[in-house]
């Protein structure tokens, strides 16, 4: 298992689920490589799995993962992967010291000359309640 952590950039920008912690409901998929968290209570540490595909007819390396903030941490099962095999992006988003609609992101680096860089995001609505 490969756990990636990425330190937070200068102004960590105010941003098929599997599991989210603290009792919170995940609001709803926008498509496969973004997820909104919908309103969740600042503190709460949310989780979502996005699966990612080998799309290619050649085996994939992923190379890395990064996010754009220190708040969130992501990881994966697998770093290499036929045509076709998928893997999950796990991403865990700490609310705590945030407040309003916040927007994250996870980077994926692989060795695809076509798609280099997959982007996934992360949207919360983040209140005090």
């Amino acid at each position: 298992m490969f756990l990636f952590f990425a330190s937070c950039l200068s102004a960590c920008s105010a941003q098929n689920a599997q599991n989210t912690t603290l009792g919170e409901k995940e609001e709803k998929k926008e498509d496969d490589y973004s997820w909104d968290f919908g309103k969740v209570k600042e503190g709460s540490i949310m989780r979502h799995t996005f699966t990612f595909k080998n799309e290619t007819k050649k085996i994939l390396t992923i190379k890395g993962i990064s996010t754009s903030c220190g708040c969130t941490v992501s990881k994966t099962k697998k770093d290499r992967l036929s045509p076709g095999e998928e893997t999950s992006i796990e991403v865990s988003f700490n609310s705590k010291g945030y407040s309003g609609e916040v927007t994250q992101y996870i980077y994926v680096y692989t060795d695809d000359l076509d798609k280099q860089l997959i982007r996934f995001i992360i949207k919360a609505n983040v209140t005090g309640d």
